[in-house]
Order: C-alpha cells, then structure tokens, then sequence
C-alpha cells in the first residue's frame, strides 16, 4: 500500500542544502574578498614605495647639484612634503616625505643619511613605505682585501669579502666571495709557490669556488687610496689628539724606532706610552724583492716605556679621553695599537714634518671591539708598513681596517741566527691562528705565512681566516680612504 512521505521532508532537505550551499558561497566570497583586499594591499604599498623611492631619487640628484646643502634649498630643517609627480604629464600621484641628517667627525660630513617616507593619493595610510639610504663615498671597508702587488692565498686561508688585487693573484685557499684580478695574466715565480716561472691567468689556483673568481678587472685607483697626511694633521691637532714626533735620526735604528704605544681601554678612553727602547729580533722582512736570506734588523718588539703627558694637557698620566666628535689620532712616528676599541677610532702614523721619515703600525696584540653593533670601529693608516710584532698572541684577533698606503702589511718572518741564517721554532715561530674581521689594504705583498720556514714546517701563522666587517662597510670610521670620487648610496633597507 502506498504511503506518502510525511509532511515537510521536502522543506526540510531544501533546507539542509541551501544551509551547505550558502555556507560554501560564503567561504568562497570570504576568500576572493581576501584575496581581493590583500591584491589592493600589495598594489597600493607598490605604489607607495614608487614615491618613497622617487624621494631617495630626488635627492641623491639634489646632493650631485649642491653637495653641501641638506635642507632642501630652504634654509630651514626638514621634513620636507614634495608631490609625486608624473615625468610626463605632470600629473600627481603621491607625495613623499623626506629628512635628510648629515654624520659629522671632527668637523667634516662624512655621509649623509636620507629618509624617505611615500604615500599614493586614494591608498590606505597603513600603506605607506619607509625607505632609508645612506650617501656618502665608498670606502675600501667594501672589500676583505685590497693589494697593489700580486699575491698568494695558501691552502690555509679562509677569506669572506670581495679580495681585490691589483697584480696577480695564486688562490689555494676558500673565497666565499668575488675574487678580482686587474691583470687578464702574470708571472707566477718561486715566490709565489711555482716551481718555474710560469705565465699564468690572472687568477689561478687550486682553491674552491673558482666561479667566483674574474679577471681582468679594472684597477683599484691607490694614488685616490692615498690619505691627505696634512689635512689629517690639521684636523687632529684642532678636534682630536696629535702626537709630534719622539724619535730620532732616520735609517734603521734604536733611536728612530721609537714612539708610542696606544692600548684602548673599553672606558672610552686610551692609555698612551712612549717607546723609549726596542729589542733588535733579527728577522726577513715580508716584501723581499730581492730574496735576501741574511736576517735583517727588526726594532717592533717594545723594550722600554713610560706614560706621556702632553702640555696643554690633552693627555694626563697616560690617559686620553676620545672625544665622541671627533676619534682621530695622528701619529708622526712608529705607533704599537692594541686592546679594545670603544667607539670609531682612525689611527693615522706617518710624518709630514721630517724629510725621510715613514713611520709604521705595529700590532702586538689583539684588537677587539667593545660594541659589536657597529658603534666601535678602527681604521689604522700608516704611511708606510702595519706589522704583527714578533711577540703577538698565538691566536690573534684584529679588527679594523688596516690600510700600508706605501708599504706592507703582515708579519716578518722570526727566527734565531744560526750560520747567517733565521731558523725556528723559536719563542717567535711559529703561530697557531690569526683573524682579521674588517678590511687588509697593502700597496706592497701581504704576507702572514711563511711555507717552509721552519724546519718541521712553515712560519707565521698556521691558520688564517679573514672577513669583511659589514658594518664598517657602511659606517666606517672618519677618514676611511675613498675607492672612488663618486657618492653613491652605500646603505639602502625599508623601515
């Protein structure tokens, strides 16, 4: 017998699928809404970075026209609101809104420091883009190594940063980075770790990572490498410390190797010593052009010292208080740095005064930084060499920007005499490991190793590894030399 069904089951079942279909309609519209919305978010912060980007634009072609004037031409502090306009029409999209602040030292602008905030007529004000530059001259904190010769990376080296010579380069070791050579070719010698002179590319070796590696390319100019000496002493002797000479005679002496010892206290403050008296540690020096075997005079390692005072008294019982405007310390003698840099400090050792005087740099210790943020940063110019002294630690750490704008930088090859000649080990040799984090600069070979040099190995230093410092690369310390004569913006992120 046919039975009907009961009453309201097709109302029911009309229900039910219209509840899942409205549901489903509504998940579908919730997301193409979403989607809708976050399209017209990345659209508008796209235009909106357009303006703020414009802004750095602007005035980066502002500053090319007049280099010193960072108010806009108004005359008056910033910020400063100016229209985004279309190059064509003229039309006006946005706007964007800058604040330009120059970083002074010792009474020069360093770099300039732009910041460009955009906006886009008809957007959201959540979508505004915040874009910072800095512009300032590229310095050779940019590179881990610079040389003016050609030179050989053994197997031991690890190397972060671009390695950047202006000769030839022999890479054995790991470059984790562009290694450049400004010869397409050279003559690799004995020296250099060939058996027989030999023409090679301008960058060869058995090292990794040879994808890295190109040649020619064009030269680092060191004649724009090349620090104004007086200018610096200019500077120094009205904002900074100046140090006149303490030494004697020319030549190579016990009297003309004299100087000063600056050790960097974490207090912001340095301890300065006057080196009275060396020890002679016989030694081959690192450029050789001409082989030499018979070990030569070496006066680096301190013998005697006392505490300087300086009348007027900027430095009292040994004790000089680094100004915050201005850390520059000119040197026109020998200088031994060591200990823990407190805030951007440039070390500059040459002599403007004497004819035939060219200090050096001597490093016999480490060089550590009291705040890895970027607040502390060393830059040591010497007129002639930067040595690691024979007594350095057997790990060493440097960091800093180490730049021999006519000599070398490295370590001399120490021994005792025997027969005319410098063998070890010794108390001197050999090292365990060295570190550099910031910038080597030598117009003449670098060297830290020396293969061979001890009879049951080499000399020097085992292990070396060096890296770029970042943060010196766009913050360096004041009178860090220039790669280019052209400002440029060395530092660009959204806020």
């Amino acid at each position: 017998m046919y039975k009907q069904p009961p009453r309201g089951y097709l109302i029911l079942l009309a229900l039910v699928f219209g509840a899942i279909f409205v549901t489903v309609l509504g998940a579908l519209s919730s997301v193409l809404i979403s989607q809708n919305n976050r399209q017209n978010e990345v659209q508008a912060r796209s235009k909106t970075f357009s303006a703020a980007e414009a802004g750095l634009e602007y005035y980066r072609w502002h500053l090319s026209h007049f280099p010193t004037d960072l108010q806009n031409g108004t005359g008056h502090a910033g910020p400063y609101t100016m229209a985004f306009n279309d190059p064509v029409t003229g039309y006006s999209y946005g706007s964007y809104q800058l604040s330009i602040a120059g970083n002074t030292s010792c009474g020069q602008t360093t770099s300039i420091d732009i910041t460009s905030k955009g906006s886009y007529y008809n957007e959201p004000a959540g979508s505004a883009v915040t874009l910072f530059a800095r512009y300032a001259l590229p310095t050779v904190a940019l590179y881990s190594y610079v040389v003016n010769n050609s030179v050989w990376a053994g197997a031991d080296r690890t190397i972060y940063g671009p390695y950047h010579s202006n000769g030839g380069i022999r890479m054995d070791g790991t470059a984790n980075a562009p290694v450049t050579s400004s010869l397409s070719s050279w003559l690799c010698t004995s020296g250099f770790g060939c058996n027989s002179d030999t023409t090679e590319n301008g960058v060869f070796g058995a090292g990794p990572n040879q994808n890295l590696w190109s040649y020619p390319t064009p030269q680092v100019d060191f004649s724009a490498i090349s620090a104004n000496f007086t200018s610096l002493r200019t500077a120094a002797q009205s904002y900074g410390l100046y140090l006149p000479r303490y030494s004697s005679g020319t030549g190579v002496s016990n009297a003309s190797s004299r100087g000063y010892h600056l050790i960097f206290n974490s207090n912001g403050t340095v301890t300065v010593k006057t080196v009275s008296s060396e020890t002679n540690v016989p030694s081959i020096p690192i450029d050789n052009p001409s082989n030499v075997t018979t070990p030569q005079t070496d006066y680096s390692l301190i013998n005697t010292e006392s505490n300087y005072s300086s009348v007027p008294a900027k430095v009292t019982n040994g004790t000089y208080t680094i100004p915050a405007s201005c850390g520059l310390i000119f040197v026109e003698d020998n200088v031994w740095i060591e200990g823990a840099i407190p805030s951007k400090i440039t070390v500059v050792a040459a002599n403007v005064t004497t004819s035939g005087v060219n200090p050096n740099i001597l490093l016999p210790g480490n060089i550590t930084y009291t705040n890895a943020t970027g607040a502390s940063g060393l830059t040591a110019i010497s007129a002639n060499d930067i040595l690691i002294t024979p007594n350095s630690p057997d790990t060493m750490t440097l960091n800093g920007v180490f730049v021999a704008q006519s000599g070398a930088f490295g370590r001399n090859y120490y021994g005792e005499s025997s027969n005319g000649h410098v063998t070890c080990p010794n108390s001197y040799e050999p090292r365990t490991t060295l570190t550099i984090h910031g910038t080597t600069v030598s117009n003449k070979r670098t060297g830290t190793k020396w293969v061979g040099g001890c009879s049951s190995g080499d000399a020097g230093y085992q292990t070396r590894i060096d890296a770029f410092d970042r943060l010196l690369s766009t913050n360096p310390p004041p009178f860090t030399p220039t790669v280019s004569n052209t400002y440029q913006f060395v530092d660009w992120r959204q806020q």
